[in-house]
């Protein structure tokens, strides 16, 4: 036998012996399992909330004229103006940090913005931010604000 062979089923054989050091309905050690029998029932009956459902906004980012980060552009002047915009808006202690991680997308110095921020205030904020980097000629404001 190989000793690549000999090394891997050494190695199976390990992986399983440690996965089994346990007796049943005991947690592993920063594991969030089952500590009693009943426990695992009760959580199936007791689901965790569905996550957000976010398909129309998915379906959006899916339309080929919708601007992606893929779309921006290459040479230096875009990509500079970017930067500047994104150090800006990471420097600015009034907006949220969903507002700090809002889509620039900067493709012919046209800077498009896209995703949640909390407020019309951080909407208007950020599009400040753009339209005052040297170099931008138009700024397209597709922020939206979360109602949650």
């Amino acid at each position: 036998m190989s000793t690549a062979k000999l090394f891997l089923m050494m190695s199976l054989s390990i992986a399983a012996a440690v996965g089994c050091d346990r007796a049943e309905g005991t947690p592993r050690s920063g594991d969030n399992t089952a500590t009693v029998p009943g426990e695992v029932a009760q959580r199936a009956n007791n689901p965790a909330p569905a996550a957000a459902d976010n398909t129309d906004k998915n379906d959006r980012d899916r339309d080929p004229a919708a601007l992606t980060p893929g779309d921006q552009g290459e040479n230096e002047t875009d990509r500079t103006i970017t930067q500047k915009i994104r150090q800006a808006v990471v420097a600015s202690d009034s907006l949220s940090m969903n507002a700090k991680n809002v889509k620039i997308i900067t493709t012919g110095q046209v800077v498009t913005l896209r995703g949640p921020v909390k407020s019309d205030k951080e909407k208007a904020d950020i599009a400040a931010i753009a339209q005052g980097i040297p170099g931008v000629t138009r700024v397209d404001n597709q922020l939206e604000v979360d109602v949650d």
